[in-house]
């Protein structure tokens, strides 16, 4: 299918098409027919899209991504190349994930089975609508999800753990604090500090959140539900819930506690300003082996010093 300038403003500008606004894309569900459906996905410059795919086994599977204004670096197995206008990546025999680094702003054409792609599509969009209520509720800016998420990614990546669980991280980072929807908002935005009950209430937003997830209609959600149990759990088997120590820990919920933590410290709270980069930087390397994973701190630091210890 070839879509044309015009045609691609026309989809954005209406209104009464599904979409799905995930941080740094959007993508427009336009067209279906024959079994397949068609959406417009929009990469915002210097933004990042994870793309796994969606066949289980199928035949006659069909999943591609054709870019049809802009470009991306594709990166996949440690090699990268840049795709521009008119080149088509096809996912659908591939087990590993695809990482989309946008050069410009890039509009891309999905293509893939209806079934598969309607299934995630809409699921996604209940959970987007979702991760704004946490937001909402906990006082952060709406990409602090999105944030936690990329830069979980990001890390594990770059730990070099098994492509098959960034699925699962993606996830559980998304919605870490999904329990908080649970906890009153006046516990949950008290500039004071917190009496004992008061804690011992906000510290159950990681069992319940762990619930939520487990029992959450979209099923596959149950798979992501350990990370949002172990979050706050500590290296030196001082956190909570549970007490878990070292190696205890999942490495996926000790890669969310070092993102999440940074990128708190990093932002205004009702109960205090921001720090500066370089001061959390040396929250974390205090914590260091007694709060945090050492190995995951190590990496961070060297992730961020990459990116010139730029932040969101």
């Amino acid at each position: 299918m070839n879509i044309a300038p015009d045609q691609i403003r026309n989809i954005k500008s209406n209104t009464a098409l599904d979409r799905v606004h995930m941080g740094h894309t959007e993508i427009i569900y336009f067209k279906k027919e024959n079994g397949l459906s068609y959406a417009l996905c929009t990469l915002f410059e210097n933004s990042k899209l994870w793309i796994q795919s969606s066949n289980n086994g199928k035949d006659g599977f069909v999943e591609t991504y054709k870019i049809l204004q802009g470009r991306v670096n594709v990166e996949y197995k440690g090699e990268t190349h840049e795709f521009s206008e008119g080149n088509i990546l096809d996912v659908a025999d591939h087990d590993d994930t695809f990482t989309l680094y946008g050069n410009t702003e890039t509009d891309i054409l999905i293509t893939m089975s209806k079934d598969e792609f309607e299934s995630s599509f809409f699921a996604t969009r209940l959970l987007q609508k979702e991760a704004e209520a946490i937001e909402e509720v906990d006082g952060y800016t709406y990409m602090h999800c999105h944030r936690i998420k990329e830069y979980s990614i990001e890390l594990y990546k770059r730990m070099k753990l098994p492509a098959e669980g960034i699925g699962i991280l993606n996830w559980g980072a998304y919605f870490h604090d999904i329990g908080k929807l649970a906890i009153p908002y006046q516990i949950l935005n008290k500039k004071a500090k917190l009496t004992s009950e008061e804690w011992e209430i906000m510290k159950s937003h990681t069992t319940v959140g762990a619930w939520m997830m487990r029992n959450h209609e979209i099923s596959w959600l149950k798979k992501s539900a350990f990370i949002v149990e172990q979050h706050h759990e500590r290296f030196d088997g001082n956190g909570y819930p549970y007490g878990l120590k070292g190696d205890d820990i999942s490495i996926e919920a000790s890669i969310v506690s070092v993102v999440d933590s940074f990128d708190a410290m990093t932002t205004d709270r009702i109960y205090r300003d921001a720090l500066s980069i370089q001061t959390a930087i040396s929250e974390l390397e205090k914590g260091r082996g007694t709060q945090f994973h050492p190995e995951v701190v190590t990496a961070f630091l060297s992730m961020l010093e990459e990116q010139d210890f730029k932040w969101r």
